[in-house]
């Protein structure tokens, strides 16, 4: 067992089956030493969206819960980054992430709701998770999910 799976365990975490491209996309690309994963929701392990992270934070949503809606989409962002190069020990950096927050216009709290996924990649690859962000709030995401997040790794 890997390092990070002996970690990702410690901490009560199954990684799901990855979710299959829904359009015209691929869930990651290589290129190099770089491995960019497209943008992933807060799905469960069901492949499902998760219950209670489906609305706008600011209105149903409560930071609290989108915050953990977040560290889901980081979930899941480690199962496709498992799928592209198979041994989570090959990471050598969480480059970047970006997050993309289905909030209503005056939510303002946009920072703190990306913290769950920041949170979680040092949590899980320690140092090497620290990394360059972005985070945005947007009108809608796809199946009226509450967070979605991007992300890009240096692997080995």
């Amino acid at each position: 067992m890997s390092a990070v799976d002996k970690k990702l365990q410690e901490l009560g975490i199954t990684l799901p089956t990855p979710a299959a491209p829904v359009a015209n996309y691929v869930p990651f690309v290589r290129t190099g030493n770089l491995i960019v994963i497209s943008g992933q929701l807060c799905l469960g392990l069901d492949g499902k969206l998760a219950d209670g992270h489906k609305g706008k934070l600011g209105a149903e949503i409560s930071p609290e819960i989108g915050q953990e809606a977040a560290r889901l989409c980081a979930i899941n962002l480690l199962a496709q980054l498992k799928a592209a190069v198979g041994d989570l020990d090959k990471v050598t950096r969480c480059v970047r992430l970006g997050g993309f927050i289905n909030a209503v216009p005056t939510f303002a709290a946009l920072a703190p709701v990306m913290n769950g996924a920041s949170d979680l990649m040092v949590e899980v690859l320690g140092d090497a998770g620290r990394h360059a962000r972005s985070t945005i709030g947007v009108a809608e995401l796809p199946l009226d999910a509450c967070v979605e997040v991007e992300g890009m790794f240096e692997v080995q």
